[in-house]
């Protein structure tokens, strides 16, 4: 195209295979329209480094865009931004952006289908993505942000959002960096050399023995629950589930092997040879993330289990020679954000410089540490019984405005209202059941056990809502982290073509985690520029309000944590 540059330009599929694009403003008219073919596409993106592109679903698009060799900087969602403005209560006219339902469709797979955007059809179901209907809803989320009450918190949320799902593809183009000897050393040492298909390994085995001698049942089936519940019952364990905490509270022979079996079988079904032999066929670990996938806009993963990841597998974490991994992670992320959110500057100084929990000792509050973890997260997921809860009323005291913060989304929730992050994602409406059941309760002629059941029911919200607010705002503090630690890292210096993993970049990331794979003379420099984008994020969201963001922050040949 040869219309001068602009901060926006859009990207949508045609019936014909060829790609409509467009220069448009910043409320989705557009001043040129163009149509290139789908090899001509990075071409356009790489000529215009400084645009916002918009599209229908960053999944269903940037991965070409990547193996093509051309890195995004900027983009809108379409998808992910609908999600958010949809239902968020600054919006004060949403009614349209609801109506346009078939943007609550599910993203596209990224792995299977990520050539839809070039496809003659349409999947089923799958988002509408030619240019015409991606720029309708664009201009839709710019009205509903220009009328909103705070329209600059939205803006910044769903770029946030947006830069997060180019994150989300760059993460599994570049892979975590995986030694498949390590782990299968790993696999050996906990399970038994890898046995033959269909066969357990030999530890497994064994520990299956002595479950069954102390059984008394050389035939016992350990991997069906009912039956194992029989055979628990027949030796006088008397337990209704197999989980740990009830097993544990019976003394019988059987306790200790058949626990270390249930840890093995885990071990072997989620992360074992056949695990390692799908995801890591050679030395990288290529999870599918789904950005916004949990409802206060934690990220999921939709294969390979990358927020699973188990500790004992964090060995198998391994740099490639010549370079190194410089892994980071945030000290109590949420109760810092708590106390920046509420202002409660109580709080913020019991976490200065420090492990939080021991400034909240530190202070009189609590005796130990334990307590004060114990008490703080109560607070924030509403713990009312046992330990947690009778902590919480010396919180409330040492930190008035923090603690009101929590009870008062609680108490929202519990009447059925909704609350909403910093940025302004907004938590759900109750289901019509949920309502239903409370009005049931209010009548005259209800009976005890309907208002029983739904004062539960209201306090279950109530600590969805608590939670919601810090949690939420969390995922947003650190998409903001993300995001500025990838413009700080493409500046760094080059060592490859490809231009995500041609030079330091981001690796893995898990809600307060990241790895960044760096070659080894800029490790020092990336872990200079990880720690900069924490307070960067930090003052984008809550200005000059006196917080650190406490990082852990090491340079090593592996993941392993010490």
């Amino acid at each position: 195209m040869t219309a001068a540059r602009a901060r926006w330009r859009a990207v949508g599929r045609r019936g014909d295979g060829d790609i409509d694009i467009a220069v448009v403003d910043a409320a989705g008219a557009v001043i040129e329209r163009g149509r290139v073919n789908a090899g001509e596409l990075a071409g356009e993106i790489a000529a215009d480094p400084d645009a916002r592109w918009i599209s229908s679903d960053t999944t269903a698009w940037y991965h070409d865009i990547l193996a093509a060799g051309v890195r995004v900087a900027r983009c809108h969602d379409v998808r992910l931004c609908h999600a958010i403005l949809r239902d968020s209560s600054l919006v004060t006219d949403g009614a349209k952006l609801r109506a346009a339902t078939v943007w609550d469709a599910a993203p596209d797979d990224p792995v299977s289908d990520r050539d839809v955007l070039f496809s003659l059809e349409p999947a089923a179901d799958a988002l509408p993505h030619d240019l015409d209907a991606t720029l309708a809803e664009f201009a839709r989320q710019a009205r509903a942000i220009e009328s909103a009450t705070d329209p600059g918190r939205l803006r910044l949320l769903t770029a946030a959002e947006s830069a997060g799902a180019l994150v989300a593809v760059e993460l599994h183009t570049a892979g975590v960096p995986w030694s498949r000897e390590v782990h299968d050393a790993i696999l050996a040492d906990a399970l038994g050399p890898r046995p033959r298909p269909g066969e357990l390994p030999s530890l497994v085995r064994d520990l299956a023995d002595q479950v069954r001698a102390a059984l008394g049942d050389p035939a016992a089936s350990l991997d069906s629950q009912p039956r194992l519940l029989r055979s628990l019952h027949r030796v006088g364990v008397l337990v209704e589930s197999t989980s740990k905490w009830e097993l544990r509270r019976h003394d019988h022979p059987v306790i200790e092997p058949l626990l270390a079996y249930k840890r093995a079988m885990r071990l072997l079904s989620a992360n074992g040879w056949a695990w390692m032999d799908e995801w890591i066929p050679t030395g990288r670990f290529r999870p599918v993330y789904v950005p916004g996938g949990v409802v206060t806009g934690r990220w999921a993963s939709s294969g390979g289990g990358a927020l699973q990841l188990p500790r004992m597998l964090r060995p198998a974490v391994r740099a490639d020679p010549g370079w190194q991994l410089v892994v980071a992670d945030v000290a109590q992320l949420e109760p810092r954000i708590l106390a920046a959110m509420s202002g409660d500057l109580a709080l913020a100084d019991a976490a200065r410089g420090r492990d939080l929990y021991e400034g909240i000792v530190a202070r009189g509050t609590v005796p130990t540490r334990q307590e004060a973890k114990m008490a703080l997260l109560g607070a924030m997921y509403g713990a009312t019984t046992g330990d947690s809860g009778r902590l919480v009323p010396s919180l409330r005291r040492a930190y008035p405005r923090a603690m009101a913060l929590v009870d008062d989304a609680a108490r929202v929730g519990e009447e059925g209202g909704s609350v909403r992050t910093l940025l302004g994602r907004t938590s759900p409406a109750p289901s019509a059941g949920w309502r239903d059941l409370q009005a049931d309760a209010a009548e005259p002629e209800a009976s005890d056990a309907i208002k029983t059941l739904a004062r539960s029911r209201a306090r279950e919200r109530g600590r969805f809502t608590r939670n919601f607010v810090v949690q939420g705002t969390a995922a947003e503090w650190a998409l903001a982290w993300l995001a500025d630690l990838r413009q700080r890292l493409v500046s760094f210096p080059s060592v490859g073509d490809h231009p995500v993993t041609g030079r330091a970049h981001l690796a893995f990331f898990l809600h307060d985690e990241i790895i960044v794979h760096t070659p080894v003379e800029h490790a020092e420099a990336a872990a200079a520029a990880v720690r900069e984008a924490a307070d960067a994020a930090g003052r984008l969201l809550f200005g000059s309000f006196p917080l650190d963001f406490l990082l852990d922050v090491r340079i090593a040949a592996s993941a392993e944590k010490s």
